[in-house]
């Protein structure tokens, strides 16, 4: 195994250059950032990141899951520099230039299905899901969206409205719109029914006929359920075999659109271009972005055919689908493709494997799941009770920070990790050696 350059701390971070920006932005910036930890970063090469005191960090999150083909990809910065050289903008919804075209050909023949797909570009994945909220309802003539508890969809008004990820993304913006009904997620390590996989029989699906539809709404009412495939925000839950196929069941039963909200888990993430291709469930319509353009914002709805009935002028974009995106996503999908699936599913298996060799040493870790380089591992405080220890994930992921780590959490108390798809077998046994260093500290606080 090579060593590497990284990571290095030469000054505790936040280093003086750090402190003085972190100031700066303090005094001028909304109050409504959240800001991790004290990341002042300067720049980054593969996995990765350099902050601007010359501390080094290997990366485990990513930007959130969104630098897919690491920091500095040569194909990508070409891509973008020969793109920006030749025009910066115009907009793609009044006009046409090749990229655009190309890049959506390029999502359509990717998408799980044989069914022919129609894509639309948008700045981002909250914007894909505002978007595919108005086909869904344009589509079908209903009002009704179905949602899971946990859910994260974005911050903007109707996207808001579908997540159920944390009280205080929601609170004080009401009312939402409304008709939107939200029901537990097929989360076995917390089952809502206190019920046990598989002799439950896929309760918490079945359950949507036997009580939601039963009680609340009416099933020919409802536009779409939307769905993380792999819950994202909510704590990284893998749902249980057979549950998404039985949530397509449902929805053809009643004539439901199946969203799938890809924004996190697509793109390569999971060791396959979409989670929809680990269990062959095609949805109706998917939302991407994030690992999409690399880092350049850029997001999609990609459509059935069937289901694009609106017309001409009932939705559009100014500055989705620009240019220099599209050239960013479309030598993303080239990498991806090529190279970097392949490699989420190889490190990805060194990666969950070593961290349920943890869990095994370490018995604040209660329940280690993920696939590809999509990862949680949940922290409690008994595994008996499964009380969330939310403060070992929060000071876990500092005292990572402090040793040259980027974590985040995810969830009451999960831990999550979304390196970039460059990662190799170094970053992964240093990123484990640097946790397991880290819980044998937290072990011994406790």
């Amino acid at each position: 195994m090579t060593t590497k350059d990284y990571p290095r701390i030469v000054v505790t971070p936040p280093g003086p250059k750090a402190r003085a920006i972190v100031e700066r932005d303090e005094a001028w910036t909304s109050s409504c950032y959240i800001k991790e930890y004290p990341l002042v970063v300067a720049r980054g090469q593969g996995a990765m990141v350099e902050d601007v005191d010359g501390n080094r960090f290997l990366d485990f999150m990513a930007g959130i899951a969104v630098s897919s083909t690491g920091y500095g990809h040569p194909k990508v910065v070409t891509a973008v520099q020969e793109a920006a050289a030749r025009f910066l903008h115009i907009c793609g919804s009044d006009f046409y230039y090749e990229s655009m075209a190309v890049l959506a050909e390029r999502l359509a023949k990717l998408a799980p299905g044989s069914s022919k797909k129609r894509v639309f570009l948008s700045n981002s994945g909250t914007e894909a899901v505002e978007g595919a909220i108005k086909l869904a309802r344009f589509s079908t003539g209903r009002s009704g969206l179905i949602a899971f508890k946990g859910a994260f969809h974005g911050r903007s008004l109707g996207a808001l409205s579908l997540t159920s990820s944390k009280v205080r993304q929601r609170a004080g913006f009401g009312p939402l719109i409304p008709d939107v009904h939200h029901v537990p997620f097929g989360y076995c390590y917390r089952c809502d029914y206190g019920k046990t996989f598989p002799s439950c029989q896929l309760h918490c699906v079945s359950t949507l006929e036997q009580d939601l539809f039963a009680r609340h709404v009416d099933p020919h009412n409802v536009a779409a359920i939307f769905v993380e495939p792999i819950q994202g925000e909510g704590g990284y839950i893998v749902p249980p075999p057979g549950y998404l196929q039985a949530i397509r069941d449902l929805c053809d039963k009643y004539g439901i659109l199946l969203v799938f909200d890809e924004i996190q888990s697509g793109i390569g993430r999971t060791g396959k271009m979409f989670a929809a291709d680990h269990v062959g469930v095609e949805p109706d319509v998917i939302c991407v972005a994030k690992g999409l353009g690399s880092g350049m914002p850029i997001g999609a709805i990609i459509a059935k055919e069937s289901v694009t009935k609106w017309e001409s002028g009932a939705h559009g974009s100014t500055f989705g689908g620009n240019p220099v995106c599209c050239a960013a996503a479309l030598a993303t999908l080239d990498v991806v493709e090529s190279e970097l699936m392949a490699n989420a599913a190889k490190m990805g298996s060194l990666l969950l494997a070593g961290m349920k060799s943890l869990a095994e040493k370490f018995r604040v870790i209660g329940d280690v799941r993920g696939v590809g380089l999509m990862i949680g591992a949940e922290f409690v405080k008994n595994r008996d009770t499964r009380e969330p220890a939310s403060e070992a994930v929060h000071d876990l992921v500092n005292r990572a920070f402090a040793r040259g780590l980027l974590l985040l959490s995810a969830g009451k108390s999960t831990l999550r990790l979304a390196p970039p798809l460059v990662l190799d077998s170094y970053d992964v046994e240093t990123g484990l050696g640097i946790i397991e260093d880290c819980l044998r500290t937290l072990n011994g606080k406790q």
